[in-house]
């Protein structure tokens, strides 16, 4: 902020003294307008005091600005600031004519400008590449009043001109940007200790190498994890049927809980189950029997209402 202050201060002094005081012998200072200093004034003086700083509010812009490295986002930065520099502009001669002199001037200079020539701009206002505005003459907002501006200063009231400047300040809050995304985002399911087993969407084309930032366990997971096979001995079925050991969907619940070692559940109470039709007591009428007499202890399920036993589809997917 001070060397966007000093940059403006420039400005102002170069603008004056080509336009304003047009060659003449007139010194251009910022010094404060007190009783004492104006006592040691013996040479036409310009006064450029600059007595108050305040954020323009209208200006303040939301968001962030993304900072480019060729087509990529590099990093992110907040808009600039606008702050409005209050300078009370004075002439002091030993003549009041003389004063009024350079006050019409001074007053046509600033008419003449909407904003600070470009010329003019240097360093860090050069930079932004932003106009930066100025008002001449305009009323003082209500909280301020120019004779409390000199009651504060301790001398006499005096025509002056309010000059506002509102200069863009980089505010410096820049964030770096992540690195960009160079693969699609995959999600990775699985339960505690294995159960159920652990699977990746979408999974890893077959043949494809590993990512070193993946997790060993989700390698393991994609795949399902150790061969899993039915109770008839064969292979799990994979994905899309690519014979890979995969999440075995074709198996029922009892014999994947076998597998994950629960207790008490197995092949066997599947197949009783599935045998009988549930409650069936084991060693009933087998499913594998599809046209054969079920015995007289079928018959009487089937007088009964009994419910009809369970068939088995090709990859263990039970179904009555």
């Amino acid at each position: 902020m001070l060397r966007v202050i000093h940059e403006v201060d420039f400005a102002l002094r170069s603008l004056i003294e080509r336009e304003a005081a047009d060659g003449t012998e007139v010194e251009v200072v910022f010094d404060a307008p007190t009783k004492d200093w104006a006592s040691r004034r013996n040479v036409p003086t310009i006064d450029v005091y600059l007595y108050d700083i305040r954020e323009d509010l209208r200006r303040r812009e939301r968001g962030l600005i993304n900072d480019y490295d060729g087509d990529r986002v590099s990093a992110r930065h907040l808009p600039p600031r606008h702050f409005k520099l209050s300078y009370l502009v004075t002439a002091w001669t030993q003549r009041p004519e003389d004063e009024h002199r350079l006050l019409s001037a001074l007053l046509a200079c600033f008419l003449r400008h909407d904003a600070l020539p470009q010329d003019l701009v240097t360093g860090p206002l050069a930079e932004l590449g932003l106009p930066v505005p100025v008002t001449v003459a305009l009323p003082p907002p209500e909280d301020r009043s120019f004779a409390d501006v000199w009651s504060a200063l301790g001398g006499e009231l005096k025509p002056s001109l309010d000059i506002v400047v509102s200069a863009p300040t980089d505010t410096g809050q820049q964030y770096r940007a992540a690195p960009p995304v160079v693969a699609p985002s995959r999600v990775s399911l699985g339960g505690p200790g294995g159960w159920p087993p652990r699977e990746i969407h979408p999974p890893r084309p077959i043949g494809a190498a590993r990512d070193p930032a993946e997790p060993a366990a989700d390698l393991a997971g994609e795949r399902g994890g150790p061969a899993v096979r039915s109770a008839g001995g064969s292979a799990g079925v994979g994905r899309a049927g690519d014979g890979t050991a995969g999440p075995a969907w074709g198996m029922s619940w009892q014999e994947l809980a076998h597998i994950a070692g629960v207790p008490g559940a197995g092949p066997e109470q599947e197949t009783g189950s599935s045998a009988g039709g549930r409650g069936s007591p084991k060693g009933s009428a087998s499913a594998g029997s599809a046209g054969e007499d079920a015995g007289p202890a079928g018959e009487a399920d089937k007088a009964a209402g009994a419910r009809p036993p369970t068939r088995r589809r090709q990859g263990g997917i039970s179904q009555r």
